[in-house]
């Protein structure tokens, strides 16, 4: 019964309630003259500077989902849930060679999206389009997701109903405030609340790593306790250490989920309003100290296996909410007015990706359908009017998710999306050092990564949960003929038929001399200065684009 936290849901609202505030005020925040542009509502006006940047990004890159979805995995898989530590220590190389580059080309032509890119280096609006909606759709779940983490903090404090209406008012109620102030006060509202968010969850992980082991016999005797609990389970995955059965599953998750995040549109969105190259420079030597938390954030997974945690009931019945673990554990172990303070962290945590992510997607509707389609001649204020229209679709869509989906199944969204976006990587991460690729063998190498990933995630079956498709993104190695009870990370696989296939079509158009430029001829590639005049629109179908 919510009366039974009364605490917890006071000090939880004052908070949630106070930051909600903070997303109006950002609106007079670093204010330009004009609002009504798409560089300031979607970018911050490009200007933000280190500190801001660091815990924008990192904002940006470690969710509300990741608090409670990592130590999930933890308490029911083991080892394997420390993938994200290192994806999350390898993706900073990959920040720093591919985005300080996007960076640079953004900012001399004017572009605000990864598709903006693709559509001028390669000349094809096709392409382009087929990056934009890879990126809407990819980003859908992962906004769903964040509702997933005050959801399941809402469903500790008792705030919840049973039924369907009661059960969601509370989401509706946080996302309808999120909508109103990221309507208002574009990324500035996020870049600000982020510093509350990123103080409030170092906190709470530093005083659990501490608090937690006296209060439960030392981490000699948590570490006892999970290797009880797997040592019992029939599941082969699972345990302590890796074994022959999920050492190529982690390893291929982590390296391609490193791949995946620099290539979320929000990820892009967050370097973009960065004021030089400098400034992400040094974000990308620091804000690995993110993964030192992240680690920190997994052990409360077998924290919770000594605690005795259980799981609240899932929606359906007989079903349990795994993403309730460390809420729970939480709830158990932390005195009333902390653990208000810890849920606090935990929904706050999902505003700001939220608020990025939702931007980014609107960003990509706007100017990579809405005016490439439907408004070619549409003025900067018009863009962005839609911008901030269609953010608050992508908001009522992602609600929608939660709403009419399975929670449990939204996960498996997201492992679906990671999929997904992969596919970009070859027009946009490859697309920044070479114009080598025919811009018609990116798209047929688009279709096959695209097709081949559907066709293994249909392939993937969880007895567990019921489903008997696309119930995760591990596909098992014997599906291909394989005698081994091993499994890989489906977006390994299929970004990289994807490569191939681009390369093999590359090489027949070439030798067919089939010419892939407006004039037949490709762009010729030219370095600047990041100090090099900036434009305010970008080039033309046919212009060369810098690369510096």
């Amino acid at each position: 019964m919510w009366r039974d936290h009364l605490t917890e849901i006071i000090v939880f609202a004052v908070l949630f309630v106070g930051v909600s505030a903070l997303g109006f005020v950002a609106a007079k925040w670093r204010r330009p003259t004009d609002m009504e542009h798409l560089d300031e509502w979607g970018l911050g006006g490009r200007n933000f500077g280190s500190w801001i940047t660091w815990f924008l990004v990192g904002g940006d890159l470690y969710t509300a989902y990741t608090f409670v979805a990592v130590p999930a995995l933890v308490f029911g898989a083991g080892a394997m849930g420390f993938f994200a530590v290192p994806y999350t220590i390898i993706i900073y190389p990959m920040f720093f060679l591919v985005l300080v580059r996007l960076w640079s080309v953004s900012h001399r032509h004017g572009l605000v999206t990864p598709a903006d890119f693709v559509r001028v280096r390669f000349g094809s609006p096709t392409l382009a389009l087929l990056v934009a909606i890879t990126g809407i759709v990819a980003t859908m779940p992962y906004i769903a997701l964040q509702l997933v983490g005050i959801e399941a903090v809402l469903k500790t404090m008792g705030v919840t109903g049973e039924s369907t209406v009661a059960r969601h008012a509370p989401i509706i109620i946080a996302f309808a405030i999120l909508a109103a102030y990221t309507y208002q006060s574009g990324l500035r509202a996020p870049a600000l609340i982020a510093f509350v968010k990123d103080t409030l969850i170092y906190i709470v992980i530093l005083v659990a790593i501490f608090w937690l082991p006296s209060q439960l016999g030392g981490w000699g005797a948590i570490f006892d306790a999970a290797q009880a609990k797997y040592d019992a389970s029939p599941a082969p995955g699972d345990g302590l250490l890796l074994n022959a059965n999920n050492q190529l599953q982690y390893m291929t998750l982590a390296f391609g989920s490193a791949l995946a995040l620099f290539l979320y549109p929000h990820s892009v969105t967050g370097v973009l309003a960065s004021r030089n190259r400098d400034v992400i420079k040094r974000n990308m030597s620091a804000l690995p100290a993110y993964s030192l938390l992240l680690g920190l954030l997994a052990m409360l997974g077998f924290a919770a296996i000594a605690a005795g945690v259980k799981p609240l009931p899932g929606a359906n019945p007989g079903s349990v909410d795994t993403n309730t673990i460390v809420p729970v554990l939480f709830d158990k172990q932390f005195p009333d007015w902390f653990a208000g303070v810890a849920f606090a962290a935990i929904g706050i945590g999902a505003l700001v990706p939220a608020a990025i992510m939702s931007i980014a997607a609107a960003n990509l509707f706007t100017r990579n359908i809405y005016k490439e389609y439907l408004n070619r001649a549409a003025s900067p204020a018009q863009e962005a009017k839609v911008s901030k229209v269609a953010s608050l679709v992508v908001k009522v869509g992602a609600l929608l998710c939660i709403v009419l989906l399975d929670p449990q199944f939204s996960i498996d969204l997201q492992l679906i999306g990671g999929v997904i976006i992969l596919q970009t990587l070859p027009s946009v991460a490859l697309g920044l050092f070479t114009r080598w690729f025919h811009k018609s063998a990116l798209i047929t190498g688009w279709v096959a990564g695209m097709g081949l990933g559907m066709w293994m995630l249909y392939q993937i079956a969880n007895p567990a949960t019921g489903r008997m498709h696309f119930a995760g993104s591990a596909f098992p190695l014997d599906k291909f003929g394989f005698d081994t009870k091993a499994t890989i990370y489906v977006g390994f696989v299929a970004v990289l038929v994807n490569i191939i296939v681009a390369v093999l079509a590359t090489l027949v158009l070439r030798a067919g001399k089939v010419t892939d430029g407006p004039d037949g001829t490709a762009h010729d590639d030219y370095f600047v200065d990041e100090d090099s005049p900036r434009r305010d629109t970008a080039p033309e179908q046919g212009e060369p684009v810098a690369v510096a």
